[in-house]
């Protein structure tokens, strides 16, 4: 599968990073024993305290089983997203201007370059518009089964700009571990994400186990190969058919993420974990007139030594913690490691 991405740092082909069957073996006790996590964490110890409080039978701040609702965005909060960017966007680009099995529009092809530019020179005007519409627009037709085959194929492409790590494989160790700690405690984890459902199922199948019902994102239309212009009340599938992509309908940030999880959850979250304004109104509805203890945390891209943070950006999100009473998590400070220690980043 050719043609990776690549920008102001050199890559190499050979990938030899933690596996997907180890990520998918991380365990953390019920205890809260993390391997990943600095010694003295505040965010970690935040987290702990909170856990045994809410599910200590004694406790006043006791939440049931059936309450205990933690919310993920997955991009920059459990998944790389600057190595140069999105995982979906990447995936865009390389369908449009590398698959040499694929023949894209002379406006997918102008939509790409544009995208691929604003990557290197995060120059706004390099960048034409929303890319989700265009992100459905490339695989559409597709069945389910070519398009899962399709997305893990891109899976092994290597990370650009980090030694050791393929996209299948580039998750935030010590926030998987996380979602294990709070699975292990009996909460019900969910993801929700700008990126595509189907693409987050992909992705984390046989790897960050969360079941398929429990990820939510960005939605595409779906079609019976048979359908055609026919309106879903006025079809009925048959034995001939079988399901296919269709056109964008919306896109899950902002606002959208608590629209969501009303409408597939229906109950509130007690916690939150996210990395950018795109998450606010998702993390301010988990702890704005909860009837449980609630909490948030807030991942920062402050490592510029591990990863291709920005300091400037990861000080804004900082403030905005603090504003919104979120607990801040530095990749820097309370990570001893984030891909695993065999993942550098090459510099020219």
């Amino acid at each position: 599968m050719a043609g990776v991405l690549t920008l102001s740092v050199s890559f190499i082909t050979q990938t030899q990073a933690a596996t997907r069957d180890e990520i998918a073996a991380i365990r953390v006790s019920r205890s809260g024993k993390f391997n990943y996590w600095t010694k003295d964490s505040v965010a970690k110890q935040k987290l702990i305290d909170y856990v045994r409080d809410v599910t200590n039978k004694r406790s006043k701040n006791y939440i049931p089983v059936e309450d205990r609702i933690a919310v993920f965005d997955m991009d920059g909060t459990f998944l790389c997203e600057t190595a140069p960017y999105y995982f979906d966007g990447m995936l865009y680009i390389h369908r449009v201007l590398y698959d040499e099995n694929y023949n894209p529009s002379q406006e997918e092809k102008n939509f790409a370059s544009s995208l691929k530019r604003f990557i290197t020179s995060k120059n706004p005007g390099d960048k034409l518009g929303s890319s989700a519409p265009h992100q459905a627009a490339v695989f559409e037709g597709m069945t389910y089964p070519e398009y899962t085959s399709y997305v893990e194929n891109f899976m092994k492409m290597p990370v650009d700009g980090l030694t050791n790590l393929k996209w299948g494989e580039a998750f935030y160790l010590p926030m998987v571990e996380v979602i294990k700690y709070l699975q292990k405690n009996d909460f019900k984890v969910y993801v929700v994400s700008g990126s595509e459902r189907q693409l987050i199922r992909v992705l984390l199948r046989n790897a960050v186990e969360i079941p398929e019902n429990q990820i939510i994102g960005t939605d595409i239309k779906i079609y019976a190969k048979n359908q055609g212009d026919t309106d879903g009340l006025d079809y009925d599938y048959n034995e001939n058919d079988y399901l296919t992509r269709g056109e964008f309908v919306i896109k899950n940030l902002k606002m959208n993420k608590v629209s969501a999880i009303y409408r597939e959850i229906g109950k509130q979250p007690v916690l939150a974990f996210g990395n950018s304004s795109g998450d606010l109104s998702m993390l301010n509805y988990t702890i704005n007139g909860n009837k449980y203890k609630s909490a948030v945390f807030f991942v920062l891209c402050d490592d510029v030594e591990r990863d291709f943070g920005d300091i400037s950006k990861a000080e804004k999100c900082r403030k905005l913690a603090e504003e919104n009473g979120w607990t801040s998590i530095s990749m820097h400070n309370d990570w001893i490691t984030i891909y695993g220690d065999d993942v550098r980043k090459m510099i020219n």
